[in-house]
């Protein structure tokens, strides 16, 4: 007779334990075993409690069956330990303070749309003069895919007259954003999902601290996961003297009101300054981002604009505020955040904001109509490469139908299983027909597409499931064919850095390796 295996082996003695515990205690029974298989009963008893409370609150809300199945099988098989990780990592819904994020937003919004200030200084959304209607766009790719986005997300509209520039890492991004900090004259508004507590992060806090001594008003916002080294830290605690210059980390996650939601992570990367110019994409504040001393900075897309898109990353930049910290919304809504402006320059853009608090799925359909919509070309930068089923789908039936799918991701990953999950797809894509260029160190952030030199859209997001489901995000779309130009440049550059990979060479890998990739590609709905 062939042995159990282990797991049944532990799950056999715990029912035979269960059964003896039903037995009354004989009187030679040693105390001490009395004990052990009372603490078996118990133990037993709430690991049972714990995987039915997991498996019926996954099974209560509509997910990737994947993802249900996996938190189950988790839960099951990891006592205690899995449904701790199903507490922090595998609740997805917005918890109740997000409910009235909703609502902030929404009175937000509807204040924005309010034409005339207040006789008590409340702000006139002048920037929404610039709306454009997408239908009266030439370029047929552009004018579908915003038509489409103006009913997944009507509160941000297509604005025309803007100046973008794009910025590759922080070697062009920190100097500008430091000059725009120091020439600021009414107030700075920053978040980033990271601030390391190194020469970097410093820099850029001493030169708020010192904005705030002049007068200047001064929030800035961190994510306190992405963040942690900073705030377990210290760093800003060094910092919190000044009225005038207010800090917050934002996070959903609090034992002691029974919040232990470790997703729903801020991975916004905005700064406005004195509601002129402003500053979006996907640089953190480190000295990673930074070329000194023979080290390569991390690779990374950035971009600074002027005009009307400014005030649409304010009004992301006050809500998140408002969510965290309570402020009132007449003192967040001012003029002051919202001076008027000449129009600066020809490109139309748009906000897409993204997370819990918007409708499901939004920045990912924007991605999924883009890529349906492509007829020649679509480039792609993402260091994690996880997309759902959806957009595989259309990533295959575009490189089929003749479109030149090519996507760069990293080399070297940063995120061993995400990269390992990445690489379980690469084989049925390329059998399609697209193109994968593996980026040679440093690595990769950049997130970007640029699709038929029609469209682009760059921001925070990942083409992952945590950044297209669980993370609040900033996707910005623009059509402006000087700044698309020069993001498709700094495209091409790191094609130009990178090794294409070959279908047959890659079917050579070896079988340890695939077997590794499939169990990582598993595990993808809840990385």
């Amino acid at each position: 007779m062939y042995p159990l295996p282990k797991g049944w082996q532990y799950r056999a003695l715990h029912f035979r334990l269960l059964i003896w515990a039903r037995v009354p205690t004989m009187p030679s029974m040693d105390p001490t075993t009395s004990e052990l298989t009372h603490w078996v009963v118990l133990s037993s008893a709430a690991h049972l409690a714990a995987f039915a409370g997991v498996a019926l609150h996954a099974l209560h809300r509509r997910r990737n069956a994947s993802a249900t199945l996996l938190w189950i099988f988790v839960a099951w098989s990891f006592p205690f330990f899995g449904p701790l990780c199903y507490l922090s990592f595998g609740i997805d819904r917005v918890p109740n303070k997000g409910l009235k994020k909703q609502a902030a937003n929404q009175l937000m919004m509807r204040q924005r749309d309010r034409q005339a200030g207040e006789a008590t200084g409340g702000f006139d959304a002048w920037h929404l003069d610039f709306r454009t209607s997408s239908e009266t766009l030439e370029n047929a790719l552009a004018r579908d895919l915003n038509m489409s986005i103006d009913v997944l997300s009507p509160e941000h509209p297509l604005l025309g007259n803007n100046d973008i520039t794009p910025l590759a890492g922080g070697d062009q991004a920190y100097p500008l954003m430091l000059q725009a900090i120091r020439s600021a004259s009414n107030h700075i508004h920053l978040q980033s999902f990271i601030i390391h507590p190194d020469e970097t992060g410093r820099l850029f806090l001493d030169a708020l601290q010192a904005k705030a001594e002049q007068g200047v008003k001064v929030r800035l916002m961190f994510d306190r996961f992405g963040s942690t080294s900073s705030y377990l830290g210290g760093l800003f605690r060094k910092y919190g003297g000044n009225p005038n210059f207010e800090i917050c980390g934002w996070t959903q996650a609090n034992p002691f009101k029974a919040q232990f939601q470790l997703n729903l992570r801020n991975h916004r990367k905005n700064m406005v300054v004195d509601g002129h110019i402003a500053f979006f994409g996907g640089v953190n504040i480190s000295k990673e981002n930074t070329t000194a001393m023979g080290r390569a900075a991390i690779r990374d897309y950035h971009f600074k604009v002027e005009g009307p898109l400014v005030h649409e990353l304010q009004i992301s930049f006050l809500r998140d505020w408002y969510f965290m910290t309570d402020q009132p919304i007449e003192t967040l809504l001012n003029a002051a955040h919202f001076p008027k402006l000449l129009s600066v320059g020809q490109a139309r853009a748009r906000v897409i904001d993204s997370g819990p608090s918007a409708p499901p799925g939004m920045v990912g359909e924007a991605f999924f109509n883009a890529i349906i919509m492509a007829r020649q070309q679509i480039l792609i930068v993402t260091p994690y490469f996880v997309p759902p089923t959806d957009l595989i789908k259309a990533l295959r039936s575009a490189a089929r139908r003749g479109v030149d799918v090519c996507i760069v991701v990293p080399e070297k990953n940063n995120h061993k299983s995400a990269d390992m999950a990445a690489k379980a797809l690469f084989e049925e894509l390329m059998e399609a027909g697209v193109r994968f260029f593996l980026r040679k160190p440093p690595f990769i952030h950049a997130k970007a597409m640029v699709v038929d030199n029609a469209v682009a859209l760059v921001g925070t997001a990942n083409l992952d499931i945590r950044s297209l489901e669980l993370n609040y995000e900033t996707t910005v779309l623009f059509d402006d064919a000087t700044a698309m130009g020069n993001l498709k440049q700094l495209i091409l550059d790191d094609i130009g850095l990178s090794t294409e990979l070959n279908l047959n060479a890659w079917l050579q890998r070896s079988p340890v390796q695939k077997l590794g990739e499939n169990l990582c590609a598993l595990m993808a709905p809840i990385l």
